[in-house]
């Protein structure tokens, strides 16, 4: 069967991701490379995205501010776990002006007595100033959030996974006790669960990262984990307690109400336009791009049907009018947002144009279906040729519902699919024989979430990592404990953990 988008994803799953993100008009590749130009249609989405995520974070307490993008490389060097972890992907600044050389070339001048990195992660530069801002107790907690881009010199680039610049939300707390500290941490990874799954409709596995997974310079990290159609994880989203690390390395003091100078204690939590990313390789389809209606970019596009010069006036008049309608009706937050197309183009092509952009209902309406009230109405969760007859008011009472039924059929479908590619393995050799290919063609492709007991050995854990690319991707906080041993090593364990391929 002919599908819009070549090759699908049994295919080559890695270059369908690719199509659907060209065939959407989300995003295309930079002049710089490792870096994207993020499409308006594709902008539109982390707007969305953007306006739920900042009014959750402002109703837990929260206010925004901004740092500064270059960060002195002293303040790296304070906190040495970190600055290991993140050495390896700086992009650092050495030089403040340009002069032109003997052939009128440009070339770096003025050198800077200290090289500045372009931001990473901001905990050095926020905990600096949070040491200026906190002296007593009383100025505690310091809960705030940041909307910026980083750069992390990735080599090896996808769009929306993997880039060396991207769009992320930081939070940075401080906390007079390390209780506070941690609930906070908590907190923030249940506002990610809950945007996911019920904002992208991704569902989610909550979890704490191992020693060699989490956050330089973290006690503890937690994480969302995604399932992509290839079956690989995708991190979706952390929170890091960072207990006093970093306090001390800033200097963040504070006098306690006992008079005490102490210490305070931090979190940081994060995610960034991996979602979008998310949402493609989640609920995307061979024929393009399939959006959630709580982010979509647009929720319907209206498509005049004009076969006649006689008939466009009437035609025309119609869809600008329901549009209209539809458009005073509130989802989510927001008024339904809402395309009439007339584009001078074929309506074939049309069609595709609007599939392929994963835009949740499309109404085609010509002077037929005007004469008749039944208009055409096709669901993307859906196949292309599933149309529903509606009349005009019947659509105009029951669009929320059929968006919010889309939603959950979007949430339900990656549900089944994560939970049928997830599997409970108790020996060496049934691991390796899930992870082993199944497709010869398409070699990415494999078993799925492996939940296998781990008895917290880190050897085993850069072996498996070593030999078949497969990383402890969380210890579930859901998951109850159970007594079994390692499938490696035969000492016991009392829980499961996450084994995938991971993006």
């Amino acid at each position: 069967m002919q599908t819009a988008i070549q090759p699908t994803r049994e295919e080559n799953y890695a270059e369908w991701f690719q199509a659907v993100v060209r065939a959407a008009d989300l995003a295309e590749h930079s002049p710089v490379r490792g870096c994207m130009v993020i499409k308006p249609w594709g902008y539109a989405i982390w707007e969305n995205m953007q306006r739920v995520l900042d009014g959750k974070f402002k109703a837990t307490g929260h206010a925004n501010a901004y740092f500064p993008l270059f960060i002195p490389l002293s303040f790296l060097e304070k906190e040495a776990e970190h600055v290991e972890g993140f050495a390896k992907e700086c992009a650092v600044v050495t030089h403040h002006r340009l002069e032109k050389d003997k052939e009128g070339k440009l070339k770096p001048a003025g050198e800077l007595d200290e090289p500045l990195i372009v931001r990473p992660t901001s905990e050095t530069i926020i905990g600096a100033m949070y040491a200026k801002w906190v002296e007593s107790y009383r100025d505690l907690p310091i809960l705030i959030n940041q909307w910026c881009n980083v750069v992390r010199w990735e080599m090896r680039t996808r769009m929306f996974l993997r880039t060396a610049e991207f769009l992320w939300q930081e939070g940075h707390t401080a906390h007079a006790a390390e209780a506070e500290a941690m609930e906070e941490t908590m907190r923030m990874l249940d506002v990610y669960v809950d945007f996911v799954e019920n904002t992208l409709a991704v569902p989610v596995i909550k979890g704490e990262k191992t020693e060699g997974e989490k956050f330089p310079g973290a006690v503890k990290t937690f994480c969302i984990e995604t399932m992509t159609q290839d079956r690989k994880a995708l991190q979706g989203g952390t929170s890091h307690f960072l207990g006093q690390n970093f306090a001390k390395a800033s200097e963040i003091k504070f006098r306690d109400v006992d008079g005490e100078v102490r210490y305070a204690w931090t979190t940081s939590w994060g995610t960034t336009t991996r979602l979008i990313g998310a949402i493609v390789m989640t609920h995307s389809d061979d024929d393009g791009l399939v959006l959630p209606p709580r982010v979509a970019s647009s929720h319907i596009v209206i498509v005049p049907v004009i076969h006649k010069e006689e008939t466009k006036s009437e035609v025309l008049s119609y869809c600008h009018s329901l549009a209209g309608q539809l458009r005073h009706i509130h989802y989510d937050g927001r008024n339904l947002n809402v395309i009439v197309d007339e584009r001078e183009m074929r309506g074939g092509d049309k069609m595709w144009s609007w599939i392929k952009k994963g835009v949740p209902i499309r109404i085609e309406i010509g002077p037929r279906d005007i004469a008749s009230n039944q208009l055409p109405v096709a669901r993307r969760d859906l196949g292309h040729r599933d149309i529903a007859k509606q009349t005009r008011e019947e659509l105009l009472a029951t669009i929320v519902n059929q968006l919010e039924d889309i939603q959950k059929n979007l949430f339900r479908r990656a549900a089944a699919f994560r939970n049928s590619h997830m599997k409970k393995i108790d020996t060496k050799e049934e691991f390796f024989e899930f992870f082993t290919p199944k497709n010869a063609e398409n070699p990415e492709i494999h078993g799925g979430f492996a939940l296998c007991h781990w008895n917290g050995d880190p050897a085993i854990e850069e072996k498996i990592k070593r030999d078949l690319s497969v990383t402890i991707r969380c210890i579930p906080l859901d998951a109850p404990e159970e007594e079994g041993r390692c499938p490696f090593t035969g000492q016991k364990s009392s829980r499961r953990v996450v084994y995938s391929k991971a993006y």
